[in-house]
């Protein structure tokens, strides 16, 4: 499944990004109907905060409208409304740019700080911006934060256990939580 997230969730988009999601991330101030043609044209889950984006005629088909600011409830609706496993392909994406990562070589390795290159496993670079990733501290506290979403939501789904909506076939796999469960307030 591959995500577009508008402005308003570039940090949610950089979560999902962690997560090995294929997830673009609009930072650039675009009109609404840009938004809605590009997550059309690329076949991307829309993920937005905008009502607005869900008036338009082909919204049904790819936007997910998600009504929250917080970082620990948007990542409970987008795992409610999609099927999102917060354990993916976990850094196996740039973060700033979406590529997917490579495995760094002797070159790239140089450029990490000489105490890390010691201790340090793999060693990923992104062939697009050129920005070089190890597994250091960040990378567990992260790491934690995945495999908490996914304790939560695995938690969630176990107590409202639901069928996908969504047709065969579909190439989205997202589905209307509010209609299974009406009485839950997301």
């Amino acid at each position: 499944m591959k995500f577009l997230c508008d402005e308003m969730l570039q940090r949610l988009g950089r979560w999902l990004r962690a997560a090995g999601y294929d997830t673009e991330i609009i930072s650039d101030g675009r009109d609404d109907y840009e938004i809605l043609k590009l997550s059309l044209k690329e076949d991307r889950v829309l993920l937005t905060c905008d009502r607005a984006l869900t008036e338009y005629r082909d919204a049904d088909k790819n936007v997910v409208l998600l009504e929250t600011d917080s970082l620990d409830k948007l990542v409970k609706q987008v795992s409610q409304k999609c099927q999102v496993n917060w354990q993916f392909q976990p850094f196996s994406r740039c973060l700033s740019c979406n590529t997917v990562l490579k495995e760094a070589d002797a070159t790239q390795r140089k450029t990490i700080p000489d105490d890390v290159q010691q201790t340090t496993g793999l060693v990923n670079y992104c062939p697009s911006c050129n920005k070089v990733y190890w597994d250091g501290g960040h990378v567990e506290r992260m790491q934690k934060q995945l495999e908490n979403w996914t304790r939560t939501v695995e938690l969630l789904f176990l107590a409202h256990p639901r069928k996908s909506n969504q047709k065969e076939g579909s190439p989205n796999t997202c589905w209307d939580f509010q209609s299974q469960f009406p009485r839950i307030k997301i």
